[in-house]
């Protein structure tokens, strides 16, 4: 096993056809991994293993590769640009030490290269930056590097400009600083180490230039990341080890990518899984396997390094093993962007909905932001999504992978909604008996994008520790669906007072309680419907630009800024998804395949109802009080909460 000093647990990071999965191949070709690249477009990329990624050319999955290059061990995760699967390479940030951020040097820094870099900065990665394809005409590394001082960090710098490193260096050390105003040389390795620790802090982003096409730079890379990436911190020996990945091997079962941040996973541990909804106990179950990234067999995984582990089942993504203050950042998803359409999953055949639903919930199992749900109101199972092109992706996954043939309603936009003005909500439910849970909650708009907050102003010998922690971890799964179907969001939640009773409180009562009171505080606020809203960037003929700026006014757009860029116009401007969903094939033909659109998500706004739409609601209402408690009782059968 290596030393953790000796590891190197890296991403390759860039907006879509950048070419991180050519960079892929040529630094798995010079590790001795493989004996040729293989080509995105001919399908024969040795990261994309599914047929779908071979067959289009395009990266879905985030592939983790494992290879040695001058002593270090590398597990290196090679993810997919396309926005529609951010929550893959959300997950890939959670078990790394450091990341290559790739950029186009002809295109520059895109909207997602922005995205992609404030997320590995949110998680404090340190990071290298590598200018890709400036073999390409009209590449200009120069140019680049400006922009991603004014569009990223001011803190960054030619790695091969020894002069520039060592100001660098030398302005963030005052011993240094001051030997470099007197003119003494600094050895190399002074420079080396100081600058590793700039990297380390994120105070210094070094760029490299090359081609992974050509095979330019890439050697260089490497040796970069060995010198400057750091290696794991391997904890103070107490477990803590990360699920950041999941998938069907099809002799193992489902198959868990693990990362171990202290202490050590050992064949025959048993582990714990998910608590039930309903209170019961937790089974748990014993890890019958480890294989290392290559599928050799491990039998244990140390502090730094990653695996693969088998026997345990559904353990979600995102399970932590052991003490989870100590990892080095919280595994949250959708911060880097959230689904913003969902759809009906339709059977070919009506006697298939049971193996479509298991083959749904199976794909949510490994990226949980796909929030698979069968309404049984509605009869309808439904999938929310990141864009058309994961839709796309999906279809064909559902036929090569389980051999069903399903069909998607058109997408429908996810909107969101908040209360529109400041209001109470209260509940006593004291009947039937035994049950006692009685609060008043008060809501408040919040600012835009601030989410929801709650806090409680009630003594614990009104309401015990416990029940109140129940209304805590309660409060997501009541603001699931408002006054107008939505989630609701930017809300500032506060329990004002209430009860419990000691003979006749259940253990459960304030988490049946508690989505009656919220509902009553909404309705007495009163909703806004919230729609989301895209940033934009548009790189089009000079031609095209006055029928793009038309389309965007009549989309209900705003044009933020046009810019000339080497015989061409990059234009940004804010787009409603619900008007622009389909512009990019629209863009397509309108500028005949010459013009590029990338998108992130802006925010959300205000938005007229009539120009939105209200959703069914999912699940019983808790304001329907007699049938809810009905549905609590088991007398109804019927959904309480989603699961």
């Amino acid at each position: 096993m290596p030393s953790a000093q000796r590891i190197r647990n890296i991403g390759i990071f860039a907006h879509v056809d950048a070419g991180k999965t050519t960079l892929s191949e040529r630094i798995l070709t010079h590790s001795g991994t493989i004996r040729n690249p293989g080509s995105v477009d001919a399908g024969t990329a040795h990261t994309d293993n599914l047929e779908v990624e071979q067959r289009r050319g395009i990266s879905v999955r985030a592939t983790c590769v494992s290879f040695d290059w001058k002593g270090a061990t590398f597990n290196l995760i090679d993810t997919p640009g396309h926005a529609d699967f951010s929550s893959e390479i959300e997950r890939s940030i959670w078990p790394l030490d450091g990341a290559i951020l790739l950029v186009d040097a002809a295109d520059g820094v895109q909207p997602q290269t922005e995205v992609l870099y404030q997320a590995l900065k949110a998680a404090n990665v340190p990071l290298l930056a590598f200018l890709n394809k400036c073999d390409r005409e009209g590449a200009s590394p120069t140019n680049v590097l400006t922009q991603i001082r004014s569009m990223l960090t001011t803190d960054a710098v030619f790695l091969s400009e020894q002069s520039a490193i060592a100001e660098m260096v030398c302005g963030n050390d005052e011993d240094l600083m001051e030997a470099y105003l007197d003119g003494r040389d600094i050895p190399q390795e002074t420079i080396r180490h100081a600058l590793a620790e700039l990297i380390r802090r994120g105070d210094c982003m070094p760029v490299l230039c090359g081609s992974a096409l050509k095979d330019e730079g890439v050697t260089e890379l490497l040796d970069a990341v060995v010198d400057y990436l750091p290696p794991p911190q391997t904890g103070n020996g107490d477990l803590c080890a990360l699920v950041f990945a999941s998938y069907m091997d099809r002799t193992m079962g489902r198959a868990l990518s693990v990362r171990v941040f202290s202490g050590r996973l050992e064949n025959r541990m048993e582990v714990a899984l998910k608590a039930k909804t309903d209170g019961s106990h937790a089974a748990s179950r014993k890890i019958t396997q480890i294989h290392d990234v290559k599928g050799g067999d491990l039998g244990v995984l140390e502090a730094g390094m990653v695996g693969v582990v088998f026997g345990l089942g559904e353990l979600p993504v995102g399970y932590v093993f052991g003490n989870p203050e100590l990892l080095p950042r919280k595994p949250t998803s959708g911060a880097l962007r959230e689904p913003l359409i969902n759809v009906q999953v339709l059977p070919e055949k009506q006697e298939e909905m049971h193996a479509l639903h298991s083959a749904c919930m199976q794909l949510s199992a490994e990226d949980p932001m796909l929030k698979v749900t069968y309404v049984r109101s509605l009869n309808q199972l439904q999938m929310n999504l990141m864009g058309t092109v994961q839709l796309e992706i999906l279809e064909e996954i559902l036929a090569q992978r389980f051999g069903l043939k399903a069909h998607f309603s058109e997408p429908s936009v996810i909107y969101k909604e908040t209360v529109r003005s400041t209001a109470t909500g209260y509940i006593a439910y004291t009947m039937p008996k035994p049950c006692w849970a009685i609060m008043t909650f008060h809501v408040e708009p919040a600012p835009r994008g601030s989410g929801v907050t709650f806090s409680s102003q009630v003594p614990l010998k009104d309401i015990m520790a416990r029940y109140q922690h129940q209304v805590e971890e309660t409060i997501p799964r009541a603001l699931a669906q408002g006054r107008l179907g939505w989630e609701v969001t930017d809300v500032k939640i506060t329990l004002l007072s209430g009860g419990h009773h000691l003979e006749h409180t259940h253990p459960l009562d304030f988490v049946v309680a508690t989505p009656m009171g919220i509902q009553d505080a909404l309705q007495n606020a009163g909703s806004v419907l919230l729609e989301p809203i895209l940033e934009a960037q548009f790189v089009l003929p000079t031609e095209c630009v006055g029928r793009v700026i038309s389309d965007v006014n009549t989309m209900r757009g705003e044009v933020l800024d046009t810019e000339s860029r080497g015989g061409r116009v990059l234009l940004k401007a804010l787009l409603p998804v619900s008007s622009s969903l389909n512009y990019p094939t629209t863009l397509a033909m309108l500028t005949g395949g010459k013009g590029a659109m990338n998108v992130r998500l802006h925010s959300y706004r205000d938005c007229p109802l009539e120009l939105g739409k209200t959703a069914p609601r999912r699940t019983v209402d808790p304001l329907d009080k007699a049938r809810y408690i009905l549905v609590v009782r088991n007398a109804i059968s019927e959904d309480l909460f989603e699961e």
